[in-house]
């Protein structure tokens, strides 16, 4: 029974191979399909929506992802909560998303907001997620934002203004502090005639007051209108013939100013309220009403001097909150008060330069001091005449005959002797060009060291030819001119580029061609030929403390040769307007620099030169046919006879 069991049960290998193929293949596609079905209609679980989520909270836009909601609706009340809060939007990352609990889920979050000044704000919060018909939703709420806002609040910043720094002398004295000021203004309730108002205060405060009157009208009765702000010791200078004028009103204030108005003005700048520009450059440090640096280097280093704001997140009530509901802080960060910036000015010879140019208001002038034993510089004058620029370390100028000190250091160091008889004709050509002395003058055969006491030109331009192309280029950086010190103001230094043989090196030696120098580093130059040695200058100390080690010294005998032939120039040559200064001996050097096509050439006029421990340079620039000896050298010789009285 067994066998026919086994016979009849069984089939052969042959009997069974294509139907068992057949259903095999069968069996084996209907399972792929169910899993296929089962694969494709599978739940991915929370994680892919709160990625979206956050994709599209860091991309501005939360409401463009996975949102419960209508995202014009989630779009509302994500603006809502930071209407006002003046920050850019979060960086937002997802740190973790919780296993799925029927049909809801949480995400973790970071968030990160900029608040300026490499600080920020970061804390957790958590946002919750619902399974939908349509897959995974992130609800949005307050709480996802911050956790402990509510519907009834919404986020704001409060900003607090750091104490703006002085400007310090290296003495440790204040060069820019808070000094009292009166703003003077009008009242237009209290005003009785307007026009004799506007005349009154125009004779009074010496303005245009142009377009005073229709401010008045056109302000509302009981507004501020502001004329002018006026030092303390100006304002009492008028307050008598001021005070009295119907619909006058005065505020007292401090601001940040210089001991006078006209302190290093150029070179300082000025600080006053915040432009709008400003602000919307930098929205994160200023804000309207601020005060800060608008030109100069209270602008250059503003950074520094203004500080880093305060900044509170605060949860404060919507307008529909119920009236208990109360304001929540949610991030304090203190200002960062400012830090002072040290300069080498020095008051009182700083007072003493701007006197010196105060009467020069036809043409751009500049006076520049450094005290030679270390450098710093004590005085950056810019007369009225210059608009308000700061020729005296930016200014580009031919320097004229001044920089004979940097060439006869060229020629003494190629072995020229200072005793030696040379030309001082009344005029010299050099391939077709016609150079003439000051005047026309001519004095025949001379010392040089006369020549170089009379500054004759004719001299200068014959012993250029003995000289290589490149030697008062190099004469030239012995004194620092053309180097890349910027004293912390991006000031000029100079250029002094290598000849071409001929006429260029001829102009080139009495200060003409290409050569350029500032104010500044011409005082330089003068300076190094006092100590023999050049010293880079030094104005802003910190943050840009000076190289103690910088100081390289002039070739061999150079600098005592120097000194004898510049105190000749004030004895016995163009700069003897410095002959009777009190005090120790002026050592000098004139020079008139032509420019220009006209017919007498314009003209700028220097003077270089020493006494004691300070240095100094003076330029009176465009001027008409003028001459070094007759313009700047009485100028330096008044700055000198005020610093000794």
């Amino acid at each position: 029974m067994s066998s026919a069991l086994d016979l009849g049960g069984v089939p052969t290998r042959r009997g069974r191979g294509p139907l068992a193929l057949v259903l095999a293949l069968l069996l084996l596609a209907a399972l792929a399909a169910g899993g296929w079905w089962w694969w494709s209609n599978r739940d991915p679980g929370p994680l892919p929506a709160a990625e979206a989520f956050v994709t599209a909270w860091n991309a501005g836009d939360p409401a463009t992802g996975p949102v419960a909601g209508t995202p014009a609706g989630v779009r509302q009340r994500h603006e809502d909560l930071l209407v006002g809060l003046g920050l850019d939007a979060p960086q937002v990352t997802l740190t973790a998303v919780s296993e799925p609990v029927e049909d809801s889920a949480t995400a973790d979050l970071t968030l990160r907001w900029d608040l300026g000044g490499d600080r920020d704000w970061t804390y957790d919060t958590q946002a919750d997620l619902v399974r939908g018909e349509d897959g995974w939703l992130v609800e949005f709420s307050p709480a996802v934002v911050h956790p402990e806002l509510t519907e009834d609040l919404r986020l704001t910043t409060r900003r607090t203004r750091p104490e703006r720094a002085d400007v310090m002398a290296a003495d440790g004295t204040p060069i820019v502090t808070d000094r009292g000021v009166v703003e003077v203004g009008v009242q237009p309730s209290r005003v009785e005639d307007v026009d004799a108002l506007v005349d009154d205060l125009r004779d009074l405060l010496d303005i245009t007051a142009d377009d005073l009157a229709d401010r008045i009208e056109a302000a509302n009765e009981d507004a501020f209108v502001p004329v002018l702000t006026l030092r303390d010791a100006a304002y009492a200078e008028v307050e008598d013939d001021l005070f009295p004028l119907p619909g006058t009103v005065f505020r007292r204030d401090e601001v940040p100013l210089a001991p006078t108005a006209e302190f290093a003005r150029a070179l300082l700048g000025r600080a006053g309220p915040v432009t709008a520009e400003l602000v919307e450059e930098h929205p994160q440090r200023y804000a309207a009403g601020d005060f800060v640096g608008l030109s100069g280097l209270q602008r250059r280093y503003d950074e520094q001097l203004f500080g880093l704001p305060g900044l509170q997140v605060v949860a404060v009530p919507t307008d529909d909150a119920p009236d208990d509901t109360e304001e929540v802080v949610l991030h304090d960060v203190a200002a960062v008060d400012g830090t002072s910036v040290t300069l080498t000015l020095d008051e009182r010879v700083q007072r003493a330069a701007d006197a010196t140019l105060a009467g020069e208001t036809d043409h751009p002038s500049a006076l520049v001091a450094i005290r030679i034993s270390d450098g710093h510089v004590l005085a950056v004058a810019n007369g009225p005449g210059t608009g308000g620029l700061d020729i005296a370390t930016q200014g580009q100028y031919a320097p004229g005959s001044t920089f004979k000190v940097v060439t006869t250091a060229a020629l003494l160091a190629d072995g020229l002797d200072p005793n030696a008889t040379v030309d001082c004709e009344g005029e010299a050509v050099v391939d077709g060009r016609r150079f003439t002395n000051a005047e026309d003058g001519a004095r025949g055969q001379i010392p040089f060291r006369e020549a170089f006491a009379e500054s004759c030109n004719t001299t200068f331009v014959g012993l250029a030819g003995d000289l290589a192309t490149d030697a008062l280029a190099t004469a030239a950086g012995w004194f620092g001119l053309g180097g890349d010190r910027t004293l912390g103001i991006g000031a000029y230094t100079g250029s002094v580029p290598e000849n071409e043989a001929g006429t260029d090196q001829a102009a080139a030696a009495i200060g003409q061609a290409r050569n350029l120098a500032s104010p500044l580093a011409m005082a330089d130059v003068a300076a190094t030929v006092a100590r023999g040695a050049h010293r880079s200058p030094a104005l802003v100390v910190d943050p840009d403390p000076q190289d103690p080690a910088d100081e390289q010294a002039l070739p061999d005998e150079v600098a005592a040769t120097l000194q004898d032939l510049m105190r000749e120039v004030v004895t016995d040559g163009s700069g003897s307007a410095l002959a009777t200064v009190p005090g120790d001996p002026v050592h000098g050097k004139t020079g008139t620099a032509e420019y220009g096509d006209e017919t007498p050439p314009r003209t700028h006029a220097w003077f270089i030169g020493y006494q004691g421990d300070l240095a100094f340079a003076v330029l009176v620039a465009e001027t008409e046919d003028s001459f070094g000896g007759r313009v700047a050298a009485p100028l330096a010789a008044d700055f000198l006879t005020r610093l000794a009285g």
